[in-house]
């Protein structure tokens, strides 16, 4: 039987979709945005990605625009990075519990998440298949083991097999390190604007070829656990004047927040005191 991914409606539950990325390692949640947000996303960031040039590498895609810093970009990132199914869903899968010692107490510890990367994706016709990777690899994490990273790609067009739609080895998760995934293995994400891919850190995956007339385009982010260091820079690719914006719950996902036990601090108090106007760091 070929593999496939399981496709669920954008109200299903956490529990649900945690169970099949817990098996499958990815899915497709159906609809999960809504047309005014993606035709404001469109709207935002068109003008910015169409001014990108192409990459420069096989990885980053000699026929592909990219396009980063997107909560400087577009407002509605927002709405993305605080969907219930997605945020719920990178909680349930990266926020488990470690037991620690503290003298002679056993100590349970729940570290907390932050956004790590942002980027628009556009594959133009022409462009040949990405080497199949984990990513995982940006924090030199071994596979198999713990889900470190929930990463989601927004369908802002069409998504097909022949337009390169992103390519997903299900299961693979679970894989040991050297074993590499077979064309037989593979699954072409096919799904329409507004649907979204979500996938663990460790499930292999990679951008398709193009061969359609016309390019393919994808928003992806991705949440990391709190003690680890966000692949890309929030911190220097937000302003604060625009961060402070932002409900507190995502500027505390942004970064701006204490993983426990007690990571991230500035002057010994809640960095996200920085985010106050009124606020110095001494």
């Amino acid at each position: 039987m070929s593999p496939q991914l399981s496709r669920l409606p954008a109200d299903a539950s956490v529990d649900e979709a945690s169970e099949i990325l817990d098996r499958d390692g990815g899915l497709i949640a159906e609809n999960l945005i809504d047309r005014d947000t993606l035709k404001a996303l469109w709207a935002d960031l068109r003008p910015a990605l169409a001014g990108n040039e192409y990459g420069t590498n096989s990885f980053a895609g000699q026929k592909t625009k990219r396009l980063s810093s997107l909560f400087a970009r577009s407002r509605q990132m927002e709405k993305l990075a605080l969907n219930p199914l997605f945020l719920g869903v990178a909680r349930a899968q990266i926020q488990r519990a470690s037991a620690e010692q503290f003298g002679s107490q056993r100590v349970e510890i729940t570290p907390n998440i932050q956004v790590s990367i942002t980027q628009a994706i556009q594959i133009w016709p022409g462009e040949s298949q990405q080497v199949a990777h984990r990513d995982d690899v940006a924090h030199l994490l071994p596979c198999p083991g713990p889900t470190n990273r929930v990463q989601i790609m927004l369908a802002m067009s069409e998504f097909s097999a022949e337009n390169g739609g992103t390519v997903v080895y299900p299961g693979s998760h679970r894989w040991e390190a050297d074993r590499s995934p077979t064309p037989e293995e593979a699954v072409a994400t096919e799904m329409s604007p507004g649907s979204c891919l979500i996938w663990v850190g460790g499930l292999y995956h990679r951008g398709g070829p193009n061969r359609s007339p016309g390019p393919r385009t994808g928003l992806t982010m991705s949440y990391v656990r709190g003690n680890l260091r966000q692949e890309e820079n929030q911190y220097l690719a937000v302003p604060r004047e625009i961060l402070r914006e932002y409900p507190e719950e995502l500027q505390r996902l942004l970064g701006y927040d204490i993983c426990p036990p007690n990571l991230g601090w500035v002057d010994n108090e809640d960095p996200h005191r920085v985010l106050r106007e009124d606020a110095t760091v001494s």
